[in-house]
């Protein structure tokens, strides 16, 4: 490995373990901060606490584009998983966009020859100013000795080894958080910064982005409203991409597509319909598709940039969300219940009735016609509600599915304000709402097995119809009636006189303090602080026990629901 460039490289080795440690105990300090009830001016309120997590939020992600490439891509990682951070945080990772300075021309220059050898004399003419400048690279202009016109994204230098570096620290600051009794409960921090590792060590490799830019043009070879650029495999290695030139209007310059004679409305279609083959025909989709991997070509197709977050859809799982489609577009809140139990989203062994209605909640108040111009927005915010401290476990590929649905969406509505994905959906659904995409025999089978368990519930009516009278006859029926909502009340009524309780007695162990101490033998003021100090921790048990409690009281519309059920 040769040596380190320059000294502030060997600097960076000491100070940035201390930067990355010193950012976790100022979140971990922030957090615990943040859940003391009497930090608060004026009182402990949702809207105060929302408004703080908030700011948190901001905060985070804005330690994350300072800290650089590795977290600006970890915060992007992460924002694919609802059910270990809180909705505000998920969301702003989300937005997290590169907004890196580029690096200087004569390095590029250098970079290529070191990548492309003797290679490097095809490129003829290369442009000094970059396209466009990002964490892990940045994009040039360039024309070929053929004529032909590519780009190359040149990876910066040095970010193989800074990604090791704070890689390796996360994978540290993993191993202490998943220790903790309660940080680590329900959480496995170790195996989500693996997996960070594995996805973003990959993702310095442009040998797999060339990979799926390649399969990618190859889904839309026979669609003229679709282009993708064509990579140039002899001019392409590990750090450097080289790819056609195909310039085109920002996706989301709605007055320069009008200007050029080019229908908003039809491009926000065109995409949809894209986008959707993508998920429903080919299982393989763009996962990260803001304004500024999209343009439109003067004569109005739609080109894709950027092939270095992408999505696949195995067979199963394409199966699976067909069954759940079909429960949802049957607003039948149990069956999607079931399904999610039974692809193992939902945790075995959990009483389902607070689940069911919470997705009751949202098949009512999200897919209910007519549907709201931000549908799929209210989907995404429903669901990170309902993924966070919720016995759920969403498979990523599927949070990237409705992240990047959520994201087209906008784009669309910004060209159209009419625009509907949902309603432009429904041709693509309708094969996972019939046979899930495998042809009729997955449609009968179905059937089918449907037809046998209700025949076989129907024989049995006659037989527990009997038991059941016959006990009722000897008076050894019991009649077992559960309110969920009334014991959870009950548990927290009983949990709050315990609080008070024992608020009760600190106050009186205080009031005995500070007459001791004023007294004329001040040394006892330890006996009463002593006595205090563990009714003080069970207090502050009791206070988290409620606080947990409550959470689900405070998601919008499950009051609601529960006095339907």
């Amino acid at each position: 490995m040769a040596a380190p460039s320059s000294p502030g490289i060997l600097l960076s080795r000491f100070w940035r373990p201390l930067r990355i440690w010193r950012l976790v105990v100022q979140l971990l300090a922030g957090l615990w901060w943040d859940g003391r009830p009497w930090s608060y001016p004026g009182g402990r309120t949702p809207e105060r606490q929302a408004a703080r997590q908030r700011r948190r939020a901001r905060w985070l992600t804005s330690q994350f584009l300072e800290l650089g490439s590795a977290f600006i891509k970890l915060g992007q990682l992460l924002s694919a998983r609802p059910d270990v951070l809180p909705a505000d945080v998920v969301e702003e990772l989300a937005h997290l966009q590169d907004r890196v300075p580029a690096f200087p021309f004569p390095v590029v220059e250098s970079l290529l020859e070191q990548e492309l050898g003797e290679r490097r004399a095809e490129i003829i003419d290369l442009a000094v100013e970059p396209l466009g400048s990002a964490s892990l690279a940045q994009v040039h202009r360039a024309s070929l000795r053929s004529g032909r016109q590519v780009v190359f994204k040149v990876q910066r230098p040095g970010l193989e080894r800074l990604f090791r570096l704070d890689l390796e620290v996360l994978q540290q600051v993993a191993a202490v958080v998943q220790r903790h009794p309660r940080w680590g409960a329900g959480r496995d921090w170790v195996g989500i910064a693996k997996e960070c590792r594995r996805v973003l060590l990959r993702e310095l490799d442009f040998r797999l982005e060339a990979e799926h830019a390649a399969r990618f043009r190859q889904q839309f070879l026979d669609d003229p409203g679709i282009r993708i650029p064509a990579v140039i495999w002899e001019l392409s290695s590990r750090r450097v991409l080289c790819l056609d030139y195909l310039p085109g209007i920002k996706i989301n310059d709605r007055e320069a597509l009008v200007r050029a004679g080019i229908d908003p409305a039809a491009v926000a279609e065109k995409g949809a319909a894209s986008y959707l083959q993508q998920l429903v025909r080919f299982g393989f989709f763009h996962a990260d598709p803001h304004p500024g991997n999209l343009a439109v070509a003067g004569d109005g197709s739609l080109i894709y940039y950027d092939f270095g977050m992408m999505g696949q859809i195995s067979e199963r799982l394409r199966s699976r969300i067909g069954r759940m489609v079909r429960a949802a577009a049957a607003r039948d809140a149990s069956g999607l219940v079931d399904e999610l139990q039974q692809a193992g989203v939902i945790a075995q062994g959990i009483d389902p009735g607070p689940v069911r209605r919470l997705v009751r909640v949202m098949l009512t108040e999200a897919l209910t016609p007519p549907f709201s111009a931000n549908v799929l927005d209210k989907l995404s915010g429903d669901l990170y509600e309902l993924v966070y401290d919720q016995p759920f476990r969403l498979p990523p590929e599927l949070i990237f599915v409705m992240r990047a649905l959520s994201t087209f969406e906008g784009v669309g509505r910004s060209l159209d304000p009419g625009f509907s994905l949902v309603t432009i959906a429904r041709p693509y659904l309708l094969p996972l709402m019939t046979a899930s995409g495998n042809g009729p025999n997955e449609l009968f089978n179905e059937i089918s097995r449907q037809a046998a368990e209700v025949g076989s519930r129907a024989l049995g009516i006659p037989r527990r119809l009997e038991e059941s009278l016959s006990r009722i006859e000897q008076g050894d029926l019991q009649v077992l009636i559960r309110a969920g909502e009334t014991d959870r009340l009950l548990r927290r009524l009983a949990l709050a006189q315990q609080s008070s309780g024992q608020s009760f007695l600190l106050g009186g162990l205080a009031v005995a303090a500070a007459l001791l101490a004023a007294s004329s033998r001040p040394a006892l003021v330890a006996v009463p602080l002593v006595l205090g100090l563990p009714v003080g921790l069970s207090w502050l048990k009791l206070q988290s026990r409620l606080k947990r409690d409550g959470r689900l009281d405070q998601l919008p519309g499950v009051a609601a629901a529960s006095r339907r059920e």
